[in-house]
């Protein structure tokens, strides 16, 4: 994301990628093997086991970001935990998915990578608000609003694109 934009103006298209789509460009993207916890089940069982997880702890982390904004000591690390949490699970729920479902949704893919990236960027605004003289608590409370509402928005879209890729179908 370019410089310059607020934490608004990324929000903003955080929810621009998901209610748009862009123009299909099919592509194939290795996202590496997966856990032995996930090869003893039937590959529908492990898409959706994963699937399961991962709104799990999006869920998780919304609930932290929500009763962590006020925790001015260690709310930060809390919710960048819980975040990394997520980033985690999503790549785990990812090399669930088969070659051909991979390809299909390649472009829905490459948007929920890109959407938590942007989620990413209120970390770092955070930082730099507390750096240009903010108050830990508004710029905790700031960031914590953003990503519960931005990570919503985030979740609507997996579960969209889950459905479009038919996860758990295989």
């Amino acid at each position: 994301m370019a410089k310059g934009f607020t934490l608004l103006e990324r929000a903003g298209i955080l929810i621009g990628l998901a209610i748009l789509n862009a123009f299909p460009i099919r592509a194939q993207m290795p996202w590496g093997s997966p856990s032995p916890a996930i090869e003893a089940t039937t590959p529908a069982d492990a898409q959706r086991n994963a699937l399961t997880a991962l709104q799990t702890q999006v869920r998780a982390f919304q609930n932290t970001a929500r009763t962590s904004s006020g925790l001015i000591n260690d709310g930060y690390s809390r919710v960048w935990q819980q975040f990394q949490g997520v980033r985690s699970i999503y790549g785990t729920f990812k090399s669930t998915l088969t070659p051909q479902q991979v390809n299909y949704g390649a472009n829905e893919l490459a948007d929920l990578d890109a959407g938590l990236d942007i989620v990413q960027e209120a970390f770092s605004e955070y930082q730099q608000g507390v750096a240009r003289g903010q108050s830990i608590s508004t710029a905790l409370r700031d960031m914590c609003r953003v990503l519960d509402q931005s990570m919503a928005v985030w979740l609507q879209q997996l579960d969209t694109n889950s459905s479009r890729l038919r996860v758990g179908w295989v």
